[in-house]
């Protein structure tokens, strides 16, 4: 190599090395937010995007499952709403403002429907004790002729519940799963004046985990939000169900 070749490639800028693309999982990775508890994916994601990631973990956690009981279980983009219009901070300080904004009409969330045990509004969670921390969130809605539901496992029988359902008129219900399905299986909890479900999707534990995030959990919620009496009124205009993920 000449002199004047060799000057040119000495004063010449260093070559950029192209950027690494990030993988899914650390992009997933960065969305947590430990110190308020949050994955702040699903404040981002649209209705498609969220329909995507649900047949993610829905492949990843049935394995088991045939693909016909996979499709079984698919949630389709147009039976979710897309809330990507909130821009809060999706907390339980904030889940009454959202509630109140994907609600026709806000004051409807402080009165219960005539009939007992049939509430306008299903609210689900991945575990009893966060199901406690949903209602306490959610009593600004509560009076002595609305009373917010406990619908869980944690230190209450099926009994119990049964009971309170027949006696007593709640426009909001908060639960698992799991014992959401056995209410309405028993005939306990009525959907005739039910107008929306919301997932507790943004919440995560100390271990960086959400509702979506674990088999035990992920594989329950699914098999509810595709039952029959939901998934006929999800693009049903005239009953329409509203499907939300907070």
């Amino acid at each position: 190599m000449s002199n004047a070749k060799k000057r040119a490639a000495e004063s010449a800028p260093p070559s950029k090395k192209p950027k690494k693309r990030k993988t899914r999982f650390q992009q997933e990775d960065e969305a947590l937010d430990t110190e308020l508890g949050l994955n702040t994916l699903f404040s981002r994601m649209d209705n498609q995007l969220l329909a995507d990631h649900l047949a993610q973990k829905i492949n990843r956690f049935g394995g088991d499952l045939s693909s016909v009981e996979l499709s079984d279980l698919t949630v389709s983009a147009s039976s979710i709403q897309d809330t990507t219009a909130w821009q809060e901070k999706r907390t339980l300080d904030n889940l009454p403002g959202f509630l109140e904004k994907f609600t026709e009409d806000p004051e409807s969330l402080k009165k219960a429907p005539k009939r007992k045990g049939s509430p306008h509004t299903l609210i689900v969670a991945g575990a009893g004790l966060r199901a406690a921390d949903i209602v306490r969130a959610t009593r600004q809605f509560s009076s002595k002729d609305n009373i917010v539901a406990k619908l869980f496992a944690k230190h209450m029988k099926v009994d119990e519940q049964v009971a309170f359902l027949k006696n007593t008129k709640t426009g909001i219900g908060v639960g698992t799963p799991a014992r959401l399905m056995e209410l309405i299986d028993n005939g306990a909890l009525s959907l005739d004046n039910l107008r929306r479900l919301v997932v507790d999707a943004s919440h995560i534990d100390q271990k960086k985990r959400g509702i979506i995030d674990m088999k035990d959990t992920m594989m329950p919620l699914v098999r509810f939000l595709v039952r029959g009496e939901f998934k006929d009124r999800y693009a049903d205009e005239k009953r329409l169900l509203a499907l939300l993920f907070y």
